[in-house]
């Protein structure tokens, strides 16, 4: 994902790159990007500094080592998905020394990163937000939907509808195959209707292919699930549905395949 989200900023901004796997970004030379070493460069002169991580461990660790190196009032902006009260930790941490941060998960996987073409949930800070949204519409299309934190209370949403609806496309992918129809035909069919939408056709067409090679790992979509959980939890709400799709995650990582596409959970109901 942050490869080419790199690509896109370099069409606008000056920009320099950190990664901790150096192989992962060496070819960004190509665009014009700044390579660097450490995170002490990158952080050097930066005004605003991206982060696009694993999860939470990795948000709070770097975090606190941007703390030590990046001026005051320059921006942090993480978009990685990350549970709600990771982001407001941040946020408390880098606001008592000057540094402004917002939380800007995003949505629309590896081809929507190409395309520039991401949803960017944003919490945070009016003016902050303001400051930063031409830098994020090289990216896509922001959204501020609220204070600190709520950008990924928004990417928790989002992963609720993708979960249930790609549990929803593989059941009736399953059911049009058994009942021996063509079942690219259905995705036609659907063409406009209700039920036609971009899980359907591109989750879709990865079952009917059984082509799992992961876009969205079932071990991330599993952390989402556990996340939405934890705070539907917290805010006394029952989601039933989520708490069917994310046993079915958790079924396809018990059996080794966390770094399966997360359309892979036709292999669940399919029961292969």
């Amino acid at each position: 994902m942050g490869y080419p989200m790199a690509q896109n900023i370099s069409k606008f901004y000056k920009l320099k790159a950190y990664n901790r796997s150096s192989i992962k970004s060496k070819n960004l030379k190509k665009y014009n990007i700044y390579i660097c070493r450490t995170i002490e460069q990158v952080c050097e002169n930066c005004d605003f500094l991206i982060t696009m991580l694993p999860g939470d461990k990795e948000v709070l660790d770097i975090s606190k080592k941007l703390l030590v190196h990046m001026k005051k009032n320059s921006t942090i902006i993480d978009m990685s998905s990350t549970k709600v009260t990771t982001a407001q930790k941040v946020y408390t941490l880098l606001k008592k020394n000057n540094i402004n941060f917002l939380d800007a998960p995003v949505s629309g996987g590896p081809e929507g990163a190409k395309k520039g073409s991401l949803a960017i949930m944003v919490g945070g800070d009016t003016k902050i937000y303001e400051k930063s949204k031409k830098l994020l519409r090289t990216m896509g299309n922001p959204t501020l939907v609220g204070k600190n934190g709520s950008g990924q209370i928004a990417k928790l949403c989002n992963q609720i509808i993708v979960g249930v609806t790609i549990g929803a496309v593989a059941e009736a992918i399953i059911l049009f195959e058994k009942n021996g129809a063509k079942p690219t035909k259905l995705i036609e069919a659907l063409r406009g209707g209700l039920a036609d939408s971009l899980i359907l056709k591109n989750h879709g067409l990865r079952m009917i292919k059984r082509d799992f090679k992961a876009r969205g790992k079932n071990s991330t979509h599993l952390k989402d699930m556990q996340n939405i959980l934890e705070l539907s939890k917290k805010s006394n709400i029952e989601l039933p549905l989520s708490r069917v799709i994310k046993k079915m995650f958790k079924n396809l990582c018990d059996r080794n395949l966390s770094n399966y596409d997360h359309s892979s959970i036709y292999k669940v109901i399919s029961k292969q």
